[in-house]
């Protein structure tokens, strides 16, 4: 019976330490252990609280009701709260419209704060195949923001685009960033995952309005729920892009800028000598610039070369005492050269808040006026010191002639718009731009006797507004409708006043004529900024509004 009632007492208690359970509390921590036996030590826990150190339960204790540390302190009150505070109903976020052109939508979503950008709706639908590689899809972004920016579109245009390239194929939290000739863009798949960044440099720089088109109409379509476009497909059609020849032949460029020369000397006062002399000034100067340019010499000397033969044309005119405006002639053959794509772009990205890009645009004006400037002085110079007779007055002689003048401002921006490789369907269009640029601009300053800057700017916004109405049309870039036409409002009498007086050692002129012509360029620059932003602001174009059967000429080659 013993044996029986031990066996039964050792099956009640346990056989090991693991037995026992892993939340029963350890004996040193107690409320009231035991004492020890004397002689023999105290076992504790090496967690319980020494002797001495104990602090009393009320100070430990915490007030029932402080709460959590996140919960609303008790000074808080919902009807005194501070407007600082996130109102119950959230802080409300700006959706764009969904009819707006891709490039609103884009620039507006740029604009917002990361956190408060909408989820992005993949436009590209990829059915049964998977989600785009990120590398695959930021290289392609990265290629078509290059062919942008190397065709002189804005960086915050070119920003737009690549940031509808990556949302159209799903990639969210994407950051594109531009600067003069580095592209880059960061793409984060969450908040706990490590970026993805990517960048390209671009080396070259082209005008080719055609191509720039042509890319305009690759994202558009990329952008669009209604198009299918495969990543695939999206490279292909970059390739052929890339592939694609100029649509005006070398010759056509010369004898372009021959004419755009002559009509810009009959804009300011010229005849038929006149006419044909600045052509030819003009013609031999685009030559010299092409054989310096395919020896690898820079653009600085480049336009170096090509400001001397017209000055050289208006030198040997007043040599051979001929009774013609030799002012006309180096003014005409001025009108092919000034920077005046460069200088808008510069302004645009200054207004638009990339300063470095702006920065940059400005001094690469900089450099190209400098080096005009070095062609035509060295040329007067010589000029002058051969007895050639020119004549600063001519400035103030103002010849009105509004029938040729308007004639003439429509064939120099038809003649500019060829230069710039624009597309021939785009050429009406800036030609009769140019042609309303100068007839308000001879109306405020010719009829209205207001200031040459003020009329230049208002001219400018209007150029500028019409232009964002073609773009938006059309579903494409501004630049092809706005570049050509402010080309008669480009400052080219105030340039040559200006170094003709610095050669005849009248700095004073010289200095205040060039400021002039600073002053109008920026009002170019500064009214086609404002006409396209007033543009953005009231008017809508639904994205359902026919628009010329667009859809059905996205294939073309760029002819």
């Amino acid at each position: 019976m013993s044996e029986q009632e031990s066996s039964e007492d050792r099956d009640r208690k346990p056989s090991s330490d693991e037995a026992r359970s892993a939340f029963s509390q350890p004996a040193g921590v107690q409320p009231q252990a035991a004492a020890a036996p004397e002689g023999e030590s105290q076992t504790t826990s090496e967690f319980a609280v020494p002797d001495g150190l104990a602090a009393p339960p009320a100070t430990l204790a915490t007030p029932a009701d402080e709460g959590s540390a996140f919960s609303t302190p008790r000074t808080y009150s919902a009807r005194s709260a501070p407007p600082a505070f996130t109102p119950p109903s959230g802080v409300p976020v700006v959706r764009p419209a969904t009819e707006a052109p891709w490039q609103d939508r884009m620039r507006t979503m740029l604009r917002m704060p990361v956190t408060e950008r909408p989820a992005p709706e993949p436009a590209q639908r990829h059915g049964d195949e998977s989600v785009p590689a990120v590398p695959r899809v930021l290289d392609l972004t990265l290629r078509i923001g290059e062919l942008l920016l190397a065709g002189g579109e804005g960086a915050e245009d070119v920003e737009a685009a690549m940031f509808a390239v990556c949302r159209s194929y799903g990639l969210d939290r994407c950051e594109p960033t531009v600067t003069f000739t580095l592209l880059s863009i960061s793409h984060q798949p969450s908040l706990v995952e490590d970026p993805v960044t990517a960048s390209r440099t671009v080396r070259r720089r082209g005008t080719d309005y055609t191509r720039l088109a042509a890319v305009f109409r690759l994202v558009d379509d990329v952008s669009d729920p209604e198009t299918e476009v495969s990543l695939e497909e999206a490279y292909r059609r970059l390739a052929e892009i890339r592939r694609n020849r100029h649509p005006y032949a070398g010759w056509v460029l010369t004898l372009s800028s021959g004419l755009l020369a002559g009509a810009a000397s009959v804009l300011v006062g010229g005849d038929l000598i006149v006419f044909v002399a600045a052509a030819v000034g003009a013609m031999l100067g685009d030559r010299l610039a092409w054989l310096c340019a395919g020896r690898g010499l820079p653009e600085f000397y480049q336009f170096t070369v090509a400001a001397m033969p017209p000055a050289a044309m208006g030198v040997a005119l007043t040599l051979a005492h001929a009774d013609v405006r030799a002012s006309a002639v180096i003014t005409g053959g001025l009108f092919a050269l000034l920077p005046g794509r460069a200088l808008v772009a510069g302004v645009q990205d200054g207004l638009t808040g990339f300063y470095i890009t702006a920065a940059a645009r400005l001094l690469e004006v900089l450099y190209f006026f400098v080096g005009i400037v070095v062609g035509v002085l060295i040329v007067l110079y010589f000029g002058v010191r051969l007895g050639a007779k020119l004549n600063p007055d001519a400035a103030l002689l103002v010849i009105e002639r509004p029938g040729w003048q308007i004639a003439a401002s429509m064939a120099l921006s038809l003649c500019f718009a060829v230069l710039l490789q624009q597309e021939r369907s785009t050429v009406l269009a800036v030609t009769l731009n140019g042609g309303v640029a100068w007839v308000v601009y001879g109306a405020l300053h010719y009829a209205g006797g207001i200031s040459p800057v003020a009329s230049t700017a208002v001219a400018a916004g209007l150029v500028g507004l019409f232009g964002q109405l073609f773009s938006r049309y059309r579903y494409a870039s501004a630049l092809p409708y706005v570049t050509a036409a402010i080309g008669p409002l480009l400052p080219g009498s105030a340039t040559y006043f200006g170094l003709l007086a610095i050669a005849q050692n009248n700095m004073d002129a010289g200095l205040v004529s060039l400021t002039k012509a600073a002053a109008l360029a920026m009002a170019i620059a500064i009214g086609v900024n404002l006409g396209s932003e007033i543009s953005r602001l009231f008017i809508r174009i639904p994205r359902g509004a026919p628009v010329g059967d667009r859809k059905s000429a996205k294939r073309t080659r760029g002819f």
